[in-house]
C-alpha cells in the first residue's frame, strides 16, 4: 500500500502543476485587471534594489498571477511540509524561485535563502499571515526580511467581482473566468536596518493595519466588507 501511495503522490506532483498552470492561464487571461496605487509600485521599482511584496493568504493564486511578470524576478517562501511541494512546483512553473521553510520549521534557513535571492536582484513575495494563519494577522517574517535586506515592504491586495471561495482556514479565493480583478498597491514601508524586537513588532502591527485598511477599501469597491461574506 505504501508503494502505491508513493507512486500516486509522485504522479500527482507531476500532473497537478501542469493542470494548474493551464487552468490559471485560462482564468487570468480572460480577466479584466484594474490597477490602483501604481505610484506606490513605481516608488519601489524606481529604487536600485529589490522590494518585499506582501499580501494575505486568501489571494495567493491571484497575487502571484498578477505580479510574477514584473521586475527581474521573484522569490517566495513555501512551507517545508510534504503537501507544500505541490505549491513549490506550481510556483516554479510560473517562474518564481522558492525556498522552503515556515515559522515552525526551517524559518531561519528559508529567510537566509530569500536574502540570497534578493541579492541576485529578485523581489520577494511573502504571504503576510503565513501558511497556517490566523487569517489577516501579520507575521514578522516579512519585516525581518526587510530589515536584513534593506528592502521596502509593498502591501498589495486583490479583489474580484466574481470568484470561488474554498473551505480553507483563510477562505482562499480563485477568480472566475471573465471576472474583474482590482489590484491595489499600498504605501511602502521602510524598516530600520537591524531592527530590534520592539521595532520589528511595531512595523509588523503597522503593516497589518495597512493591509487590512487596503483590504477593506478594495472589497468596498465591490460593495463587500470581506471576500468571504463575513
Amino acid at each position: 500500500m505504501a508503494v502505491k501511495k508513493g507512486f500516486v503522490y509522485r504522479l500527482l506532483l507531476v500532473v497537478v502543476p501542469w493542470l494548474y498552470s493551464g487552468l490559471s492561464w485560462l482564468i487570468f487571461a480572460t480577466c479584466r485587471v484594474r490597477v490602483h496605487g501604481q505610484e506606490n509600485l513605481n516608488r519601489c521599482e524606481g529604487q536600485s534594489k529589490p522590494f518585499v511584496g506582501v499580501f494575505w493568504h486568501y489571494s495567493v493564486f491571484s497575487a502571484v498571477a498578477l505580479i510574477r511578470g514584473r521586475g527581474q524576478g521573484w522569490g517566495a517562501m513555501v512551507s517545508a511540509s510534504e503537501d507544500a511541494e505541490f505549491v513549490a512546483r506550481i510556483l516554479a512553473r510560473q517562474g518564481v524561485e522558492t525556498v522552503r521553510g515556515s515559522r515552525n520549521r526551517g524559518g531561519i534557513s528559508a529567510l537566509k535563502g530569500l536574502i540570497g535571492l534578493m541579492r541576485k536582484g529578485n523581489n520577494a513575495a511573502i504571504v503576510a499571515d503565513g501558511s497556517q494563519g490566523p487569517a489577516k494577522v501579520m507575521q514578522a517574517g516579512a519585516v525581518l526580511l526587510a530589515s536584513k535586506s534593506d528592502a521596502p515592504i509593498l502591501p498589495l491586495v486583490v479583489a474580484a467581482d466574481r470568484y470561488w471561495v474554498f473551505r480553507s482556514w483563510d477562505r482562499t479565493m480563485l477568480p472566475k473566468p471573465f471576472s474583474r480583478l482590482d489590484l491595489w498597491y499600498g504605501e511602502p514601508m521602510t524598516v530600520p536596518e537591524k531592527a530590534g524586537a520592539e521595532e520589528v513588532d511595531r512595523c509588523r502591527v503597522e503593516m497589518e493595519h495597512r493591509l487590512n485598511a487596503l483590504y477593506a477599501k478594495a472589497w468596498g469597491e465591490f460593495g463587500k466588507k470581506s471576500h468571504d461574506g463575513a
